[in-house]
């Protein structure tokens, strides 16, 4: 007869001991600063915080694969947490007129996010001795406000209203300069490539990966926004599908729009924003939109915290190589470009001097900045690929830190 080993049998498993961490940190993060404020936690910095607690206090925790070595969950994760957001920041739109106040937004995409690639590009090479690919890599990588992360800053919900210029602006700019940062993102991986000789691949550059692919997502994010309303709203009239609240249907429609974007060498992150654009425009005072709105943004936070808890537990990993050069531009890139772009961006613009401000300051880096380094990394190795890294991770955690616990306080300001 066999003797059962009740040792193996109650073991400490470390993959539940695992999710037993992950389940702690995410309702400490949220649970704690209700001790202090009745504002809206602010939960990303503590998830990140207390992800990097875990790493060193639970003996046997196992660890997140590194992106440095692993970067495709960390890609395919990231992407799907970025698609539903920028979908979910293009719904949250109640009015897109009148057009006079894109204005800022333009400023912010056309001359505010080259300008910061521009000098993040030149730091890297300058202070932190990168290849010309690998500070092109960092510009693109850094320049977007995430719009994950920049969910407190943003308009709220549909038919709520209210749609102050500061918040419409940084919403505008998150749901788009994600897509429009890409070109930079390709342009990098060319450098990398086929070496600083542009008479070899500007041309295609500029006509491929600008302008026709931040094209055809435009057309097909609206043409796919217009088919899914149509389904929803209209086809077949007598039994409405949006009656039925089924939200699963609609981000399955966001999957297939961006999954067929891609397909056709379109960008799929403009896709999905101008998708939801142009689905909040169809019967756009039926209930289903806010209910739709709250089950992608649901999703987005799920996905966002575990995503931040592993991040969290993967920094002190990263920080092995950390040194002073990287925190000093970490800290340049949100405390000086950052704002300094944004400002000259925004000069003429209708804001006020106050809303110019905050809207330069509150540029969050985040989860977009993990997608575009692993899909770089997936599609060639990279010389400075260490540091790239390191100054992603710590250039997230300090803005998440810097701009998570004052923005509760900084947007009330904006509501006097």
């Amino acid at each position: 007869m066999t003797m059962v080993n009740f040792t193996d049998i109650y073991s400490f498993a470390p993959y539940h001991l695992l999710l037993a961490s992950v389940g702690i940190v995410i309702i400490l993060a949220h649970w704690a600063p209700r001790f202090v404020s009745t504002r809206e936690p602010a939960a990303a910095p503590l998830l990140i915080l207390l992800g990097m607690a875990s790493y060193w206090l639970v003996p046997g925790l196992p660890e997140f694969p590194d992106p440095r070595h692993a970067p495709k969950p960390w890609e395919i994760v990231s992407e799907l947490t970025v698609i539903i957001a920028l979908f979910t920041a293009g719904l949250r739109l109640d009015s897109l007129g009148p057009w006079k106040k894109w204005g800022a937004t333009a400023r912010l995409l056309l001359i505010g996010m080259p300008l910061t690639i521009l000098t993040v590009a030149l730091m890297g090479s300058t202070i932190g001795g990168l290849t010309v690919a690998g500070a092109v890599l960092l510009g693109a990588v850094l320049a977007p406000t995430d719009p994950v992360l920049a969910g407190d800053v943003q308009v709220g919900p549909p038919q709520e209203g209210k749609e102050h210029p500061v918040r419409f602006t940084l919403t505008t700019e998150a749901a788009l300069n994600d897509g429009l940062a890409f070109p930079f993102v390709y342009l990098g991986i060319i450098i990398a490539l086929q070496g600083l000789h542009p008479e070899g691949w500007l041309a295609e550059w500029l006509v491929v990966d600008v302008a026709y692919r931040i094209f055809v997502g435009a057309l097909m994010g609206t043409c796919g926004g217009w088919a899914l309303g149509q389904v929803l709203f209209n086809v077949p009239r007598h039994a409405v599908l949006a009656d039925t609240g089924s939200g699963v249907v609609a981000i399955a429609g966001v999957l297939l729009c961006y999954g067929s974007t891609e397909l056709v060498e379109g960008y799929g992150f403009i896709a999905v924003t101008m998708m939801g654009l142009t689905l909040r425009r169809i019967e756009s005072a039926h209930r289903f939109h806010r209910r739709l709105h709250d089950f992608c943004e649901t999703i987005e936070h799920a996905l966002t915290a575990l995503l931040l808890v592993a991040l969290g537990h993967v920094l002190p990993v990263l920080f092995a190589d950390l040194t002073w050069t990287h925190v000093l531009m970490a800290l340049i890139l949100i405390a000086v470009i950052r704002p300094i772009a944004g400002w000259i961006s925004l000069v003429g613009s209708d804001l006020s001097g106050r809303d110019r401000l905050i809207v330069s300051v509150f540029g969050v880096r985040g989860i977009g900045s993990i997608y575009y380094l692993c899909y770089a990394g997936t599609h060639m190795e990279f010389t400075n690929e260490l540091d790239l890294w390191v100054l992603i991770g710590l250039s997230i955690l300090l803005s998440t830190m810097l701009h998570g616990f004052s923005i509760g306080r900084v947007m009330d300001k904006i509501a006097d």
